[in-house]
């Protein structure tokens, strides 16, 4: 992990532009071992604390902050904000066109088709990479060491994996992290959007860092408690930490 990063309640997250980011991605891929690039939001950081397993892959990866929320708690224990939102919708797919990397890449995540879908998408957006296949991310907790192996068997050296937290990301540092395995990123609902299965928040709204309340008013019955209650959750978590400091 590199040195200049900032500690949100537990979790060491990258403090860069995009372009930083990507050069520090670039530069630990560099080094031959694989890399895990994950994301932090305020409901990622309340899973988390109550997670041992989710902290620990948290925090043996290369973490990413996501939305207001880790942005505002950056503000208040820091006295700034990180330098740019760096939400994984719009990161993976500007970092897989933009890297000097050339990858071998599988989809692991969401349901039916639409892993595939998104593929397709990928494969318009960044055609330097070869794109070797999708599955959907609905298996049993038997069947995850077997689908592990068998994303590895493809011969990829990158996974992209949108199964929501925090199953991407348990899954992929206990299953997918072994030596010689692939890189990760956790994606989250990336598949989704670059499929057009889900729609996503005009340029606008994002612009104003609103991108949740879209969501919640797409998917109110899914979503309320993680943003209505998570976020009060969160920010009482915040000023405890805040306020304990002094």
């Amino acid at each position: 992990m590199t040195s200049h990063t900032r500690n949100i309640l537990g979790v060491d997250v990258l403090s860069a532009t995009a372009s930083g980011a990507l050069r520090a991605i670039d530069a630990a891929l560099d080094r031959g071992a694989p890399v895990l690039v994950e994301f932090l939001n305020s409901n990622v950081s309340n899973l988390a604390e109550e997670s041992q397993a989710l902290s620990e892959a948290l925090n043996a990866g290369i973490v990413l902050n996501d939305g207001f929320g880790a942005d505002l708690a950056s503000k208040l224990l820091y006295g700034r904000f990180f330098p740019e939102n760096l939400n994984g919708t719009d990161f993976v797919p500007w970092f897989l066109a933009e890297t000097d990397h050339r990858f071998r890449i599988y989809l692991v995540g969401a349901e039916g088709d639409v892993a595939a879908r998104a593929l397709e998408t990928l494969r318009q957006a960044a055609p330097q990479h070869t794109y070797l296949g999708a599955r959907d991310g609905f298996f049993s907790v038997d069947e995850q060491a077997g689908v592990a192996a068998a994303v590895r068997a493809t011969g990829a050296d990158l996974v992209l994996v949108g199964m929501g937290t925090p199953n991407q990301e348990i899954w992929a540092h206990t299953h997918l992290m072994t030596m010689g395995g692939p890189s990760v990123f956790c994606v989250g609902g990336l598949f989704d959007f670059l499929a057009e299965h889900k729609p996503r928040a005009y340029q606008w709204v994002r612009q104003l860092r609103s991108e949740w309340l879209f969501r919640l008013m797409v998917e109110p019955r899914r979503l309320w408690r993680r943003y209505l209650l998570g976020n009060l959750v969160f920010m009482a978590r915040l000023f405890r930490a805040r306020f304990s400091s002094r």
